[in-house]
């Protein structure tokens, strides 16, 4: 069940600390790690690489505040992790354009 989450206590360094951890890990460690699981969505690019957004945001805040968030206690898309990033200033993008009329 998602809830209100205080972001703010989220820094753009503490994001940038969960992607070299991610890259130090490597995903599969990573996810087992953190609880979390690849993006379907939505990627967050960083230096001409692809993270996945809510996972790095959820370990963000472990490393900001200490408190281990569950994937379900956030929510991962454009209301969620996505408007929360884009905040601290990453580029996410979706990864597949949504099907119909051009």
């Amino acid at each position: 069940m998602t809830h209100a989450i205080d972001w703010n206590r989220v820094t753009h360094a503490d994001v940038v600390r969960a992607v070299e951890e991610y890259d130090r890990r490597g995903p599969r460690e990573f996810f087992a790690a953190h609880g979390f699981a690849p993006t379907t969505t939505y990627e967050l690019v960083w230096e001409g690489r692809s993270y996945p957004p809510k996972a790095l945001l959820g370990t963000a805040y472990e490393l900001a505040t200490g408190h281990r968030l569950a994937p379900d206690e956030f929510e991962g898309g454009r209301a969620g992790a996505v408007r929360v990033l884009d905040g601290l200033g990453f580029v996410v993008r979706r990864l597949h354009p949504p099907e119909g009329p051009a």
